[in-house]
């Protein structure tokens, strides 16, 4: 994959941002500034609306006068997510395009950082680094200072996601090139609960994935009404939709991949999960509302030989035990082991870029 070259007239990348809102108007303006402040490109912004019942109208035209960059557009009824998100992707006709939901924000530098990488590397279809999690005010300051940058092959970055079973990229730390995101089209509306990582899977099919080692490229809010609380709340229906989202990206995959391989290996990560969450239920972990033998079922319907593993045993030995100190004991040492867990975990994420 070769990029094409830019018209005399851009001596700058060009970046599209669309900007979905649905009764986000308290977050838009903070949005919308995020970009506008990037250095180094030229960033035109598209926010549409949802036909949202709060203020948004009023801030998404007032934005729009105050700055050429911006342009607001409100549907007569409300579309959903998937269909607002297409709607500006296939729009998009800069050099790269960025989706960014209202409620979320860019880090200084974040497009310069991103497209410098792909100028270098026309092999690269998208570009991500780490996010912040923002639970509320003040905003925590980013780390903006490039340690370098990774590109994996697609077939390897696809091979790491099937075989942990885990999404890399939370959504607005992505910068993708334009003519990628046209290539493979739009989310998939039979996947709304996972059809940010079903995408990536699909890009990385045909393009090369680049990692900004040491920056944070993106805000996303964690609220009652976010994305993360609602469409992709629990663990069961994330386990699922990771699942749906493997099937989708790779079964109908013409690129040499080895598809049944990568699919008994993302079968395997994500019943490990499933039985790891399974244990954790067991000790009183929060698991979204999911019970210990939904936890169990669910890792015997996506890998059936699981159920004869050591780790299997174990959880449902646990699970006999009824009160006790032997229960208090193996509940703490089972938290604590699970906390160190996650911990080296995002460790490991933050500084590479994968599980």
């Amino acid at each position: 994959m070769t990029s094409a070259k830019r018209p005399d007239s851009s001596p700058m990348p060009t970046v599209d941002i669309v900007v979905p809102c649905y009764n986000y108007a308290r977050y838009l303006e903070a949005c919308v500034s995020s970009v506008l402040e990037q250095p180094g490109v030229d960033a035109r912004i598209l926010v549409i609306d949802d036909h949202s019942t709060d203020d948004t109208p009023s801030v998404g035209t007032r934005l729009a006068n105050a700055h050429r960059q911006v342009r607001y557009r409100r549907h007569e009824r409300n579309l959903g997510h998937i269909a607002t998100y297409n709607e500006g992707l296939s729009e998009a006709t800069a050099d790269y395009v960025v989706l960014l939901s209202a409620d979320d924000m860019l880090t200084p530098g974040a497009l310069q950082r991103a497209t410098a990488l792909m100028e270098a590397r026309p092999q690269v279809g998208f570009v991500y680094g780490c996010p912040i999690a923002l639970y509320g005010e003040p905003v925590p300051p980013a780390r903006t200072r490039l340690r370098g940058w990774r590109v994996w092959k697609g077939r390897q970055w696809i091979s790491l996601m099937c075989r942990t079973g885990r999404n890399f990229i939370n959504s607005p730390e992505v910068v993708m090139r334009t003519r990628v995101q046209h290539a493979i089209g739009g989310y998939r509306p039979s996947l709304p609960h996972s059809g940010d990582m079903e995408m990536w899977l699909r890009a990385a099919r045909i393009a090369d994935v680049g990692w900004l080692d040491g920056v944070d490229q993106a805000y996303y809010r964690v609220h009652p009404l976010s994305m993360q609380r609602t469409t992709h709340a629990g663990v069961v229906r994330d386990l699922q939709g990771r699942l749906a989202a493997f099937e989708s990206a790779l079964v109908a995959s013409d690129s040499g991949l080895d598809v049944p391989v990568l699919l008994t290996q993302a079968r395997r990560a994500l019943a490990g999960i499933a039985l790891r969450d399974a244990a954790t239920a067991v000790h009183g972990g929060d698991q979204g509302g999911a019970t210990v033998d939904d936890c169990l079922e669910l890792a015997s319907r996506i890998y059936p030989p699981i159920a004869d593993t050591l780790r299997w045993r174990m959880v449902a030995n646990t699970r006999a035990l009824r009160g006790g100190v032997s229960e208090r004991v193996v509940r703490e040492c089972s938290m604590r082991l699970e906390s160190l867990r996650r911990h080296l975990e995002w460790r490991r994420w933050s500084r590479s870029g994968v599980y």
